[in-house]
């Protein structure tokens, strides 16, 4: 049943690999990965490594060290800064708080994270990729194929979400960011 799922996957085009924006490419290390240990953040202001809720980061910034940190492998770092964040219930931050669980094997509370922030933004495409990738780790792959035909109906053909979970589909390897 795998490989027929697989092979209804792999008969579709291909499409480019695409970032679909900056937040959907890799996080360039900044002295957040390169200095600061643990579940601190870098502070140009303060010009030095400082707990989230001390940091003058906006919320924008904070979501950055957040992803920076998690595709570093730092999960537990990237949830004390998302823990900072305001919004709590903001799609981006339920979407992370999915992902950074998913990878310290979390599942359930991962996909009640993934569940919230789709139900929040039903075109989170991120979320569902996410989502779709964790289904691919547990060999769910029917139901991760209905994420990535989720993510094409809703207009993501070629963006980075679809594209990351085509090739967990096909690879089994899912990815860090």
């Amino acid at each position: 049943m795998r490989y027929l799922l697989l092979a209804a996957a792999l008969v579709l085009p291909l499409p480019a690999l695409s970032a679909g924006g900056d937040t959907m490419t890799p996080p360039t290390p900044s002295e957040t990965t390169k200095t600061c240990k643990g579940q601190q953040v870098w502070d140009e202001v303060k010009g030095r490594c400082v707990a989230p809720k001390e940091s003058s980061l906006d919320q924008d910034g904070l979501f950055e060290a957040a992803r920076e940190l998690a595709y570093a492998g730092r999960n537990k770092d990237a949830q004390a800064v998302l823990s900072a964040m305001h919004d709590q219930d903001a799609p981006r931050v339920l979407t992370y708080w999915g992902f950074t669980h998913r990878k310290l094997g979390n599942r359930a509370l991962a996909q009640n994270y993934y569940d919230q922030a789709i139900a929040a933004d039903p075109n989170n495409l991120l979320a569902r990729s996410y989502m779709g990738q964790g289904f691919v780790e547990e060999g769910q792959f029917g139901l991760a194929l209905a994420e990535w035909k989720e993510i094409r109906a809703r207009g993501g053909a070629g963006t980075w979400p679809e594209t990351s979970l085509r090739l967990a589909l096909e690879t089994g390897a899912t990815t860090s960011y």
